[in-house]
């Protein structure tokens, strides 16, 4: 599974003040009593975001006023996706035109769609009514239907303006709108919404923090991690910065600095969002066991179904990275059961049913992901398994979904997004492999992650450079994290450059802890040991 950092969870609080009492169980005091978090507990990860508004300039310099707009409903989706389609159709015609000018039609089309299905509109009536106190918190939105308390946030501040509070919480919105839906063109209007919070109020809290989880959703991981301080500098408990701040710096790689943050955050705001975070900065140091007893106890303190879904798919991430489908696919159904919509959720039930032999299944939950929700981790899974598969079309089939890769990340980049580790990942195995090593190594001189450090190495090995490759596939593999795609590159890597004892090693360990790790990789690693098992 791709890595689940820079997702959001929901918050359930409406304030971020120091809580005077805590009825939730604490890592921590039991951390500091040595028995749980630490020494029999493992750790997952945290994920992302939410908001919208568009300023319209008024007159020539004389100044601008921001108003909402409704966001697209399930027809601005369907689309969304149809324009993807389209401009992926003949993949091959699609890579020859020129990026930049994909990229702008790409955006056309999606803001098109958005405004074609929201312009002006009061949207129903959604999550809750909006008082002209406050509106609605990020709590209200995540325990709703996201659209409609969209657009009662925007009916809101078309009656109160001025609610610094309302344009925040209505940026934060669109930042999850856009993760959750694939539409990255709600990122610019996240980023109206919340600078408009801050002309309204400089300094708030709660926009600071809106502005650090669209820098982490934009993958600009030091924007995140400076807005997010900046956050925590007016007010020390702001559960979305806490939670950005790990965020960032376990994409920057600094793991060490993460486990504090995540120490801190649990002290101050313990709670899903933070427990789900303090587990995966366990797992990426390979402390499986630790990581699921935090998420086993974040999942047994949920109440909200958005807190469920995302607690247990978490749980099932974890047991599929360790090839335990049964278990993972127990997971998912929990997670289905609170929201039978959760894409991850959806997504990881797939890929499960594909590990554990279940192709039929797999292929057609992705079918289902990737219809309403073209995202590259879906999008690169159904085509491998199509090829896999190997039928009568099948080939073009996924040959459809890689390209469809190329139009997300043109999309993305549109939006603000830095893509190139999408892009790195993708194009190593079934695109331009020159793109491919020059995304990596861009993302590699951003941020210095186990992911980059692994798809780094991977893009030098299909150009030629295993020699170059090994540090990086070695650096993917040195934190102790269970990754058996990581273990398989970097088995891949030693054969090529000739260290065949190693190459069995990882190439084994790879295909022991998770045989079904990839449709196409785990074949591949099976295939090469028993080639190394024969040259013996």
């Amino acid at each position: 599974m791709p890595p689940r950092t820079t997702d959001s969870t929901p918050e359930r609080r409406d304030d971020d003040r120091a809580p005077s009492t805590d009825p939730e169980p604490r890592i921590t005091g039991e951390r500091e009593g040595g028995a749980a978090a630490g020494a029999g507990a493992d750790s997952g990860k945290g994920v992302d975001s939410s908001s919208d508004a568009r300023h319209a300039e008024t007159g020539s310099g004389a100044g601008h006023t921001a108003t909402p707009h409704a966001p697209a409903g399930d027809d601005g989706t369907d689309q969304r996706v149809a324009a993807m389609r389209r401009a992926a159709d003949g993949g091959r015609r699609w890579r020859a035109l020129h990026m930049a000018g994909c990229a702008v039609l790409l955006a056309v089309a999606v803001t098109g769609g958005a405004v074609a299905f929201g312009g002006g509109q009061d949207g129903g009536s959604g999550v809750a009514a909006v008082s002209a106190a406050g509106a609605l918190s990020p709590g209200d939105l995540a325990r709703g239907d996201l659209d409609a308390g969209i657009a009662s946030l925007q009916k809101h501040l078309r009656a109160q303006p001025r609610d610094f509070g309302s344009w925040s919480t209505l940026g934060v919105a669109y930042v999850e709108q856009a993760r959750t839906k694939g539409d990255p063109s709600r990122y610019p209007q996240a980023e109206r919404a919340l600078q408009r919070s801050l002309e309204l109020e400089p300094g708030n809290d709660r926009a600071l923090a809106g502005q650090a989880a669209l820098a982490a959703a934009r993958h600009d991981f030091p924007g995140a991690l400076n807005h997010a301080d900046r956050a925590l500098k007016q007010n020390p408990y702001n559960e979305r910065a806490l939670c950005t701040r790990i965020d960032a710096l376990v994409e920057l790689g600094r793991y060490d600095d993460a486990a504090k943050a995540a120490d801190t955050a649990d002290d101050r705001r313990p709670g899903v969002p933070v427990f789900t975070r303090y587990a995966y900065v366990h797992e990426l140091r390979g402390d499986v066991r630790t990581a699921r007893a935090v998420l086993e106890r974040a999942l047994g303190s949920a109440s909200a179904p958005a807190d469920i879904a995302y607690v247990a798919t978490a749980l099932g991430q974890l047991a599929w990275n360790q090839g335990e489908y049964k278990t993972a696919l127990g997971h998912y159904a929990r997670a289905l059961a609170a929201d039978d919509a959760y894409l991850p959720a959806l997504e990881g039930r797939a890929r499960a049913q594909a590990a554990s032999g279940d192709r039929a299944a797999a292929v057609t939950g992705l079918e289902q992901v990737v219809a309403r929700f073209p995202l590259p981790g879906p999008l690169v899974a159904l085509g491998e398994l199509y090829e896999a598969r190997g039928a009568d079309g099948d080939r073009a089939k996924a040959g459809d979904q890689y390209a469809l890769v190329d139009a997300w990340t043109a999309l993305a980049r549109a939006g603000g997004v830095n893509a190139d580790l999408d892009s790195a990942m993708a194009a190593a195995d079934h695109g331009d492999k020159k793109e491919a090593l020059r995304s990596a190594r861009a993302e590699w001189d951003r941020r210095r992650s186990v992911h980059t450090a692994d798809a780094l190495a991977w893009a030098l090995h299909v150009n030629g450079r295993d020699e170059e490759a090994l540090p990086y596939a070695r650096r993917a593999t040195a934190t102790g994290y269970r990754n058996a795609v990581f273990l398989y590159h970097r088995g891949v890597i030693e054969r090529a450059a000739g260290d065949e004892r190693a190459a069995r090693t990882h190439l084994k360990a790879a295909l022991d802890l998770n045989p079904g790790f990839s449709p196409l990789g785990a074949r591949e690693a099976r295939t090469a040991l028993k080639d190394l098992e024969g040259n013996r």
